[in-house]
């Protein structure tokens, strides 16, 4: 039979001593978020609304060479956006909710440079892969894909597509 003193104690310990606060835990949640994201490409395709449903998902890439935490929910994403004819590596400011351990981007009629306003997005981010959902102005999608680890560059290498900056 446990001693009486001795039952306190062992509940003092526990309720005084918790393995890991809240916030520490966030802080190792943040800092390991940002390491699996640092030098990834996400690999994948994306659809459009509205079009035939036999219709063959486009091919989309994004190169992240850093995710850091900002300040309250928003993180920098340092990423190369390729759209159309702009090609341009940029710190985009994102917010980023949590539902548990998954991280979700969450734009919503965000204005991103050289891309113009009206661009929302919910993006998760699971183990290797990433999905969600897309919009800018009227047209919007989904998008599903693959997290990869970037390649090393060899100095003074092209891109695959011919073009000077990070590769897959």
């Amino acid at each position: 039979m446990f001693n009486r003193p001795w039952g306190l104690i062992l509940l003092t310990l526990i309720l005084c001593n918790p393995a890991q606060s809240e916030e520490e835990s966030h802080q190792q949640r943040d800092r390991e978020f940002s390491e699996r994201m640092a030098k990834t490409v996400l690999v994948g395709s994306f659809t459009i609304d509205g079009q035939k449903s036999n219709t063959v998902p486009k091919e989309e890439r994004y190169e992240i060479n850093s995710v850091e935490k900002s300040t309250g929910n928003l993180w920098v994403f340092t990423a190369r956006v390729k759209y159309m004819k702009f090609d341009a590596t940029l710190p985009i400011p994102v917010p980023v909710e949590w539902a548990g351990d998954t991280p979700v981007v969450t734009l919503t009629n965000a204005r991103l440079p050289g891309l113009g306003d009206g661009f929302s997005c919910r993006v998760i981010f699971y183990d290797k892969r990433y999905a969600g959902t897309w919009q800018h102005g009227t047209v919007g999608g989904h998008m599903f894909g693959r997290i990869e680890k970037q390649k090393e560059k060899h100095s003074g290498s092209p891109d695959p597509d011919g073009t000077e900056g990070p590769t897959e």
